[in-house]
């Protein structure tokens, strides 16, 4: 599986290796076979112009998912993350850029496995597979 990174604006991941490992594990520990993804770290404004032209949404987020592969298929998929959400979902959780950026990626790739967010319950699964998969991160990273 191939995972590839793109800057529209600057991005410095120090823990690059870590970060794509425990990306490929979700994917094998969720039983989702994954053929390629693409993380694109952008500005608000420019997912913000992705989340209109393509859902419909006049909003910010942190990260918009799409997956190219048709049903059955292995996921061939890419995720936008904008930095700025990050930056400040950092700062209102009391957390660093690093390991939110890592939980947004992380969400990101649970999405492609089939997990969502839109009940309480569904969001209360969701922050315990977040929380456990940035637990083997952190432990890659030593």
């Amino acid at each position: 599986m191939d995972i590839n990174f793109h800057y529209q604006v600057p991005v410095n991941i120090k823990f690059k290796s870590a970060l794509t490992n425990t990306a490929k594990s979700i994917f094998f520990k969720e039983k989702q076979k994954a053929d390629s993804l693409s993380v694109v770290f952008c500005s608000d404004n420019y997912l913000l112009n992705i989340n209109i032209e393509y859902l419909q949404h006049d909003t910010y987020t942190d990260i918009i998912s799409f997956n190219y592969a048709t049903k059955n298929e292995p996921v061939d998929g890419e995720l936008y993350i904008s930095m700025d959400r990050v930056r400040e979902n950092a700062r209102l959780f009391h957390t660093t850029v690093e390991e939110e950026r890592a939980r947004v990626i992380f969400h990101g790739v649970l999405h492609f496995c089939g997990y969502k967010d839109k009940t309480t319950k569904e969001v209360k699964l969701m922050r315990s597979k977040e929380d456990a998969y940035l637990k083997m991160y952190n432990r890659l990273k030593s």
